[in-house]
């Protein structure tokens, strides 16, 4: 064995020389990675011994992708293309032999070997999509030459990892190996390679499949219509799919230069900034300063659930979902029934679209328990409250709860925004109660917050990070506030939209400045989806409200076929000459003048407030860091991930410009626009809120 560098080293076994890779964790392409496929090749092709090389890794996976702590940094040691250039212009095969994941610049890699070979638990793709960016080491030029133009885009555009037998079947793998016994198999193929004197294979040169899809350039538009609604906003998509244009259209090398070309636009541009710092920022958020990583965690092997509702029927579902059992408890047989009906049709939707087989749904189905006992719940490890959000309701259902919960349970409120520490003060052990902010509906939805109350114990906040984590939820840790993070800033936004409409912008317009930045849709579409009959109470309903005025019409959303909007047959959303006459006369009540409002007043005056609040929050220590609110309104509220977040978005345009426009908003409309603190504290010197450390 000769050691190349610290990371790789290389051995001949009999006529084939081993290359191999060991970089824990995922052997990124690192400095020290490409240095060694670099020389080890050279030392390879160099042997007269060797007659094939293998390309293997040690560790859980072949190469995962690049070193993305290298980005927009300064090149050192070998670059990506001098390591591709030596294994695709090798004078001996070289064959890359691929286990757990061969993705982004690990499967470029790969695609410049002249074979590759896997096991079947292996994983191939082109993730860089979901950074915001494109493969930029000749993948989309080599991938379309193998797989051909449909699925290269099917790929790419979704960063799906695709299991090895999909990948045998479209020949981007060339034999599947047993299981576990991936160098000897390895191996074996390269021995079976040179006694059939097979050529080495340059993807590069291949020329069938894009020849083929040259005579049906539709398939190109057909695909951006297909998927207009999911790539709607994201610019990599679009430069992913003009690349795999280029590989159709151009000769190699032409369509190589302009994927670097797109690629340096990607890279350089704000999107993919904004991308790569939520993948970090949702990482970051798993990391909680106080709470250490050998903290004690509870087993949790059984859950309860009370309320059998929208929201509790959704949290018994993700529990389920992750093989756990559940007790769903109601009161009444018939909210039981009606709840477990709902959890059945849920999952036979999604089995009806191919999501589950039916033995699944059954499967699920039989970890879900009924009950109208809530002393059924005695034996559980964690139990969730998912009443309606009244504080009585929810002290009542605690005192239950203490009263027959066993030691060492994990007592966990849903509640959306109720103070945690007067409930937790209902029980003789406030250390168990922690809040589980599910987001509706939970079974879909991938946010919790998980908030933490006065007392509660180190132990229960590290199990329900972990356990979230399990079910497969992004947690992030919150501290106790009326709306916790999320909502609290919610309110911000719901504040000035409303104002809006009263003083000359209509909901549409609103709904459509939001919708363009980026927001799956605007507050009055979203309230309209909701039921604007959600906490409306019909015998006190006087007219004072805008809303009020519609219920009391019976425009209560979707639902009824009008609500802010009005809505045909397929649900599709128009203006509505009734609400507009409706606001005309609130406005003319109120004696103000109506006034021509600009989309950017629009948006300023409804993200703006939002980032104020986000510095208010931070300041009392509510959210650990910017980032975290930031993973908050992505994963709970739709904010874009192009967009980066609230805070992001207030360091991206400048805060000096949020706070600028804050102090003109307050002199002219009140102190409800009055700057944080920590806002003025960081303008004044020079930092952002990436910089905030608290």
């Amino acid at each position: 064995m000769t050691a190349i560098n610290a990371v790789s080293d290389l051995t001949v076994e009999g006529d084939i020389a081993v290359l191999t890779l060991n970089s824990p964790p995922v052997n990124a392409l690192s400095a020290g990675v490409r240095d060694g496929i670099s020389i080890g090749i050279g030392q390879a092709l160099a042997d007269p011994a060797a007659k094939a090389v293998v390309l293997i890794c040690e560790g859980r996976t072949f190469i995962a992708g690049a070193d993305i702590t290298e980005f927009g940094g300064a090149q050192k040691g070998a670059s990506l293309l001098d390591v591709q250039n030596a294994i695709e212009n090798a004078t001996k095969p070289v064959i890359a032999a691929i286990h757990g994941t061969a993705l982004g610049g690990g499967l470029e890699v790969a695609l410049t070997c002249h074979y590759r070979v896997a096991v079947p638990s292996a994983k191939c793709g082109l993730p860089e999509v979901n950074l915001g960016l494109l493969p930029g080491a000749g993948g989309t030029q080599r991938l379309p030459r193998i797989v051909g133009a449909q699925k290269a885009m099917e790929m790419m555009t979704s960063g799906e990892h695709v299991p090895a037998k999909q990948c045998l079947d479209m020949g981007l793998v060339d034999e599947i190996v047993e299981e576990g016994k991936l160098r000897e198999g390895a191996l074996a193929f390269a021995h079976k390679l040179i006694a059939e004197k097979r050529p080495l294979n340059r993807v590069r040169d291949l020329n069938d499949k894009v020849a083929e899809d040259r005579k049906h350039p539709e398939i190109f538009d057909a695909f951006r219509k297909a998927n207009a609604r999911k790539f709607r906003g994201f610019l990599a998509p679009e430069y992913n799919i003009r690349c795999i244009e280029a590989a159709v259209n151009l000769p190699f090398d032409e369509g190589l230069a302009e994927e670097r070309k797109l690629f340096a636009v990607l890279m350089s541009g704000s999107q993919s900034a904004a991308q790569r710092y939520s993948f970090f920022a949702e990482r970051q958020a798993a990391k909680i300063p106080d709470v250490a990583d050998d903290t004690p965690l509870i087993p949790v092997n059984s859950v309860g659930v009370i309320g059998a509702g929208t929201m509790g029927g959704g949290i018994a579902m993700s529990f389920a979902n992750a093989g756990l059992p559940v007790t769903i408890v109601e009161a009444e047989q018939a909210n039981l029934d009606r709840g477990l009906k709902t959890i059945r049709a849920n999952y036979e939707r999604t089995a009806a679209r191919g999501g589950l087989t039916a033995a699944q749904v059954e499967e699920r189905m039989g970890r879900i328990r009924g009950s109208l006992s809530m002393g059924d719940l005695k034996d559980a490890d964690l139990i969730v409250e998912a009443v309606f959000e009244r504080m009585d309701l929810k002290k009542d259902v605690f005192r239950k709860i203490d009263a027959i919960a066993k030691d060492g349970a994990i007592l966990a409120t849903n509640t959306s925004g109720l103070n945690i520490d007067e409930i937790a003060a209902t029980t003789k052990r406030p250390e168990a109660v922690i809040g589980l902010h599910f987001f509706s509906p939970a079974n879909v939805m991938k946010l919790v917050e998980v908030v933490r109350a006065d007392h509660t114990s180190k132990s229960v906040i590290a199990t329900s990070m972990k356990l979230a984590k399990k079910i497969g939820k992004i947690a992030v840790l919150v501290g106790v506030c009326p709306g916790f993070v999320g909502n609290r800033i919610l309110a911000q936004r719901q504040r000035e939209a409303q104002k809006l409409i009263l003083e000359g912008a209509m909901p549409w317009d609103v709904d459509r400045v939001l919708y363009d930045f980026g927001f799956p849709m605007g507050p009055f579409a979203m309230s309209d989806l909701a039921g604007l009959d959600i906490g409306w109470i019909k015998e006190n309903s006087k007219g004072e409200t805008l809303r009020d005025v519609l219920c009391e019409a019976d425009r209560r959303g979707q639902k009824t076929g009008a609500g802010y909007y009005d809505y045909d047959e397929n649900r599709t959303a128009k203006p509505s000459p009734f609400t507009e006459k409706v606001i005309k006369e609130f406005v003319a009540k109120s004696g103000a003048n109506q006034r021509k409002i600009s989309d950017e007043e629009i948006l300023e005056r409804c993200l703006y407030p939002m980032i104020n609040e986000g510095a208010k929050i931070l300041a009392e220590k509510k959210a650990i860091r910017a980032s975290d609110i930031d993973v908050i309104w992505q994963n709970g509220y739709g904010w874009p991930v192009y967009q980066g977040g609230p805070m992001w978005y207030g360091d991206h345009i400048g805060l000096d410009k949020v706070l600028a426009k804050m102090k003109a908003f307050q002199a002219e409309m009140g102190d409800q626009f009055a700057p944080a603190p920590l806002l003025e504290q960081l303008v004044a010197e020079g930092k952002t809120f990436a910089d905030y450390k608290g």
